[in-house]
């Protein structure tokens, strides 16, 4: 699975996560720093395992746990129309 951003979708870092916004919808999405962990792994060409190895590796959480945690935020990405699979 190819991962990256809807073309009306813009990122921007901010000092403890980032911020999504979605033009087409005229709305915001926050991220945290895992979430911003991961979203730049799936941007990066990893897929949902690697990004959950790498939550784990980066923050003390359980692998079953980071896995649930990746799939949430794909999910939710995916529902709200942020991403282009």
């Amino acid at each position: 699975m190819t991962f990256a951003l809807s073309p009306h979708v813009h990122a921007a870092t901010t000092g403890d996560g980032m911020v999504l916004l979605d033009e087409r919808a005229n709305r915001y999405w926050l991220l945290n720093a895992n979430g911003v962990l991961v979203l730049r792994a799936l941007l990066g060409g990893a897929g949902a395992e690697q990004a959950a190895r790498q939550l784990a590796d980066a923050e003390p959480v359980a692998p079953d746990q980071a896995t649930r945690d990746v799939t949430a935020l794909i999910t939710a990405l995916s529902a709200a129309r942020l991403v282009a699979s």
